[in-house]
């Protein structure tokens, strides 16, 4: 029996023999995980994500660990726009010429010498960068990676003005973005590298923000996803609890909050903008969580905080284009004998039957209710992804299905089960016999598979 069939026959709850299992079997864990990971991976190739870097991340050492996963999505085939910050090493820089930075209601004022200061850092660090993606060595990440990173005057830029009677000088805005070149660069199979800086027609340079250029450019290249790798691990609520998941009615009431701190403020604006101006989703995670980036791309709750228009995990009736992932989730479990095998024509025959949980895209869990007379529904096809079982997802969709089969005056619910009868025991079903089940039921039952029949009074 492979792990797969293990896993999958200890049923929908039990957790714990799925963690002894991978835990000694580590070759068995690196199969399950890859496989979890897949849909994301079908899902992301061909996508933009622009990603914007706090300057902290390259000032407390963690620009090479950043430079590897990013590798790792460009080789996965994800179309990725790199944008760094400057703060720290401006400050760094004024130092040492003993400046004293100027701000003005939260806007630096960029004087010549500020300018020539963010002018060096920026230069310093894009070398940095560059020569992070340049790791090659053997037995890293890095080993075989040919990535091509580039940069360029891809930001066109205007200065922001007086303010309160404040000039600003050199401080700017994006006026905007080269988008075809941008496109072009990153249909070779480049990293695009964008700069905390802008330059004017006239030719003059502007020190932009992190924030304002990664919107932006989310905003114009239509990206899929904006991500902030930054000091925070994400929004808070008052109790100091992470808020994995946001809507954008409720980012944008934190913003009104005090228990927020200014720059996580600024974080939540820009990505509010860029959800507001069609970009589908935005994160902030940690810069100081090795591998930030991957865990919250490719696990299921992610490590930070993702603002969508609207929720992303919903449960809804099933469509023709569902049938296809109904399958896929299904099949393992066809293969090990706990659900009877259903061909894809079945599935798109009875499609109006079926459930789905769904989750940014893709499908995490499904089920049916096939009714019959004398107010009896057949729960069938009860499944959730093994990544996803112990969360209560599987509950969720029984639940639902209990529900929709009140409002369809369905006083009876029952189940055949040969691998997950504890799960439904546990739920308030009892078992029962075959002279219990509808007439036509009774006519199809597989005397073969000797499948348990438990019951539930709605």
């Amino acid at each position: 029996m492979t792990f797969v069939q293990q896993r999958e026959k200890v049923g929908m709850s039990d957790t714990s023999t799925f963690n002894e299992i991978e835990q000694t079997d580590p070759s068995a864990t690196f199969v399950s995980w890859l496989r979890k990971v897949a849909p994301y991976i079908h899902a992301f190739r061909g996508k933009t994500f622009v990603v914007g870097i706090d300057g902290e991340l390259a000032h407390q050492g963690y620009l090479h660990a950043l430079a590897q996963d990013l590798s790792l999505l460009n080789a996965l085939g994800i179309r990725i726009v790199l944008v760094y910050g400057l703060r720290p090493q401006i400050q760094e820089q004024l130092a040492l010429r003993n400046i004293e930075p100027s701000f003005h209601n939260g806007w630096r004022v960029t004087d010549k010498a500020t300018l020539e200061c963010a002018l060096e850092a920026a230069g310093e660090l894009r070398l940095n960068i560059e020569a992070a993606f340049s790791q090659g060595l053997p037995n890293t990440p890095m080993a075989h990676a040919a990535i091509r990173v580039i940069s360029g005057n891809f930001v066109t830029a205007s200065p922001v003005g007086i303010l309160d009677g404040v000039d600003l000088l050199h401080t700017g805005k994006v006026r905007k973005i080269d988008t075809k070149a941008i496109d072009q660069t990153l249909a070779n199979n480049a990293i695009v590298l964008l700069s905390p800086l802008g330059f004017s027609p006239t030719g003059e340079a502007f020190n932009l923000s992190l924030e304002n250029v990664a919107t932006n450019a989310a905003k114009a290249l239509r990206a899929d996803k904006l991500i902030f790798v930054c000091d925070t691990d994400g929004i808070h609520d008052e109790d100091h609890h992470l808020i994995t998941e946001l809507e954008l009615d409720t980012a944008q009431h934190l913003l009104q909050q005090d228990h927020l701190n200014l720059m996580t403020k600024e974080y939540l604006r820009a990505c509010i903008a860029a959800i507001e101006s069609g970009v589908n989703r935005a994160h902030l995670v940690s810069l100081k969580l090795d591998g930030s980036v991957l865990l919250e791309l490719f696990t299921h709750d992610g490590v930070g905080t993702m603002i969508s228009q609207k929720n992303l995990e919903s449960l809804r009736p099933a469509t023709l284009d569902d049938a296809a992932g109904i399958k896929a989730l299904i099949e393992p479990l066809e293969i090990d004998g706990t659900l009877i095998r259903r061909g894809l024509e079945s599935i798109e025959r009875d499609i109006d039957k079926y459930t789905v949980l769904e989750h940014d895209g893709i499908l995490w869990g499904c089920a049916a209710l096939y009714e019959y007379t004398e107010g009896y529904g057949e729960l069938a096809c009860l499944v959730v992804h093994p990544s996803c079982q112990g969360t209560g997802d599987g509950e969720r969709l029984l639940k639902h299905i209990e529900t929709l089969a009140k409002r369809r005056k369905l006083d009876t619910l029952f189940v055949l089960t040969t691998q997950t009868s504890h799960f439904f025991l546990k739920r308030g079903f009892t078992v029962t016999h075959v002279d219990k089940l509808p007439v036509e039921k009774k006519k199809l039952y597989n005397w073969t598979r000797k499948s348990q029949i438990l019951i539930k009074k709605l």
